[in-house]
């Protein structure tokens, strides 16, 4: 093991010092955008789509992504939803920033 050591000790701390950097990096990055859920109540007229459109600025997704997302995690088969229904949808915030989507939240 001693010559492994001797041999390669460079090159095995650059490897460890890397994936170090590398996973603080992803870190930091990653806290910087955080998803979160908000509870809508479906309203005469509505569709995945238009609400989609609605909320596109407080999400990421393209809206075939985001009318997907919505159907997976709300168990919803097709595109039908129906009025007085209430369906979680994906919002992003950037950290510190909450309170400009705290008048989004609708009750």
């Amino acid at each position: 093991m001693k010559k492994i050591w001797d041999r390669y000790s460079y090159a095995i701390l650059l490897i460890i010092l890397s994936c170090a950097v590398a996973f603080i990096l992803s870190l930091r990055f990653n806290a910087d955008v955080e998803e979160k859920f908000l509870t809508i109540t479906v309203s005469e007229g509505d569709s995945l789509w238009e609400i989609s459109n609605q909320y596109s600025n407080q999400h990421s997704y393209s809206n075939d992504e985001f009318v997907s997302w919505v159907q997976k995690h709300n168990e919803i088969d097709g595109d039908r939803i129906y009025p007085g229904e209430e369906i979680i949808i994906p919002i992003n915030y950037e950290v510190g920033s909450l309170t400009e989507y705290a008048s989004a939240v609708e009750e």
